[in-house]
């Protein structure tokens, strides 16, 4: 927390001070009258720099690069992972999974090459191979945001959907972690040695496995406590945990030297999966149209902000050849990210990505709020602004060109809209092409999937739902007979509300198999007794409808002729 402190009324002083850096430090300790003071890094200063900040509308327009990370960010990686549509998101995991790690790397790698050799052409100094490859890192990460947002209104293909939806998704937590690999070293001779590729790949693994490790455990941690407490009968205390814990995430994966962003998404990935069971149905409804307006506030206030940053920045690098050479190695690049990867993807899947979703994948990829916020973290020299500039126009550029061209290109693909993703026949007219027309029984749809989701989707059946939420079968049935009495203590809360369930349902029945009857005494007309009829009551009769006027229960009247 940053506390307000009385001001001089001069703004600034000038003293000579030199340090030996090649870079300005950041922060800088002045004692003034015995107090020490701490000043934070502003920016170079020129002749023509405004130098009093009240009439600086830069100063004014520009603020700390960081909150795009702690506070935009979070928000709409969380919600990313918390609104996905798991059923296909998971039906597609391995092609996912592969464009996310395998084709963001070769796209950082073919780009950063590309880059590198037109600087060396160019001769542009300070501009070495580490500097191309973070550039090719940051320049990774697509945000196809306007194309989902299109795919959702026309309902296209579900498969593509999830496929353009969860490659952006995976992609931008491989696209930050792998740009913080890549400047997790420095090199004095700017040669990209094998030890240093080595070195980034272990701070790779590492930082994504503890990110995902951390996300993944506090949203287990929430699950735990949604279940086993009557929380849910506080719907906003539920809705205030559920936020906090998620948000706790993030800060507890920056506190541990770890990638916060990659943190929120799995965490919001295993909140949808395990604790939206246990919510109560306020919460639910409540923490989805919370992160949902988070999502739409944050990512409208970045792309304004991006706007405003090609006026507001002073310190533009405009290179006209370096800007285009960046576009064509953006075709490149993601060229070679999408259709060998589909290739070899084919060679395994039952069904086929078709040439036409490689192509609208390929249109899919803009650049947007990640490659952005990456990139304004860091403009102190004179290469890492050429790379914020070039940013700034790429994203422009795709997502007014791709992201206004996306229903003429569905047109032009011929790809099929309007697609109700429960329809069970619209599978066997899906542009993915299968080997085999069988009979779409349970049986062949389990042995469709993944077999990694397979395995997965046993174990989580099995032993993960019944123990962080109350659906799924009792551990009493899933576990061995000697973890019994444990089974027994950790699916409690859902064994008596599976009981009193039981026995309302059971009551139920009895109701419905014994109808109360009454009888109805009617004048016969051969005789002068009354002749008696039973007739049971439709429906289950309640309690209070036999205390009412129009409840007749066993009560005998006769109607009079």
């Amino acid at each position: 927390m940053k506390y307000g402190i009385s001001l001089s009324p001069k703004s600034h002083y000038s003293t000579n001070c030199t340090i030996n850096s090649t870079a300005a430090p950041t922060n800088l300790w002045v004692t003034v009258n015995g107090t020490k003071y701490s000043y934070k890094l502003s920016g170079p200063v020129n002749e023509t720099t405004n130098l009093n900040t009240n009439d600086n509308l830069e100063e004014k327009a520009v603020f700390d690069p960081e909150i795009f990370f702690n506070v935009l960010l979070p928000p709409i990686i969380f919600y990313a992972g918390y609104d996905m549509k798991k059923r296909y998101f998971f039906r597609n995991i391995g092609a996912i999974l592969t464009y996310a790690f395998v084709g963001t790397t070769v796209s950082c790698v073919i780009f950063g090459s590309m880059i590198y050799g037109f600087v060396k052409f160019q001769g542009i100094e300070k501009f070495d191979y580490v500097e191309s490859l973070s550039f090719g890192a940051l320049i990774s990460a697509t945000d196809p945001v306007t194309v989902l947002a299109i795919f959702h209104d026309l309902h296209v293909d579900v498969d593509l959907y999830a496929l353009v939806f969860g490659e952006s998704v995976m992609n931008d937590a491989v696209a930050i972690v792998l740009y913080r690999s890549i400047n997790s070293y420095s090199s004095n001779s700017g040669a990209f040695k094998f030890t240093s590729l080595l070195s980034a790949i272990g701070v790779f693994i590492g930082v994504f496995g503890g990110s995902f490790a951390i996300g993944t455990l506090m949203a287990l941690l929430t699950s735990i406590l949604t279940k086993f407490t009557n929380i849910r009968d506080f719907p906003l205390l539920e809705t205030a945990l559920f936020f906090l814990m998620s948000w706790c995430t993030f800060l507890m994966a920056e506190a541990a030297g770890l990638t916060g962003i990659v943190a929120v998404l799995f965490c919001g990935i295993s909140q949808a999966h395990y604790t939206y069971d246990n919510l109560s149905e306020h919460s639910k409804e409540r923490t989805k149209q919370t992160f949902g307006l988070l999502n739409f506030l944050a990512e409208n206030f970045i792309f304004s902000y991006i706007g405003l940053s090609v006026f507001t920045f002073g310190r533009h690098k405009w290179n006209v050849g370096f800007i285009c050479w960046s576009f064509f190695g953006l075709l490149v690049s993601r060229f070679f990210n999408i259709y060998p990867l589909s290739f070899l993807l084919n060679l395994g899947r039952r069904r086929r990505i078709s040439a036409k979703f490689q192509h609208m994948m390929f249109f899919s990829g803009l650049r947007g709020a990640v490659a952005f916020a990456l990139a304004i973290r860091n403009t102190s020299s004179v290469a890492r602004q050429m790379m914020l500039t070039t940013v700034l126009v790429i994203v422009l550029v795709t997502v007014v060109f791709n992201g206004g061209g996306t229903m003429s290109m569905l047109t032009y693909l011929k790809i099929k809209v309007g697609v109700d993703p429960d329809d069970e026949e619209f599978e066997e007219e899906s542009s993915f092409q299968r080997e085999d027309d069988g009979e779409n029984t349970e049986r062949q749809q389990y042995y469709e999937r993944a077999w990694l989701f397979r395995i997965w989707y046993d174990f989580d059946k099995k032993y993960m739902k019944p123990l962080f939420t109350k659906a799924g079968p009792p551990l009493s049935e899933t576990l061995p007979g000697w973890c019994g009495s444990l089974a027994n203590c950790l699916s409690k809360p859902n064994v008596e509300e599976a009981k009193a369930q039981k026995k309302s349902e059971s009551g139920s029945m009895e109701s419905f198999e014994n109808p109360t009857t009454y009888e109805r005494r009617i004048d016969d007309d051969a005789g002068d007794d009354d002749v008696v009829i039973r007739q049971p009551v439709v429906g289950t009769p309640d309690i209070e409808m036999t205390e009412g006027d129009l409840g007749l229960g066993d009560r005998t009247f006769n109607p009079r002729s």
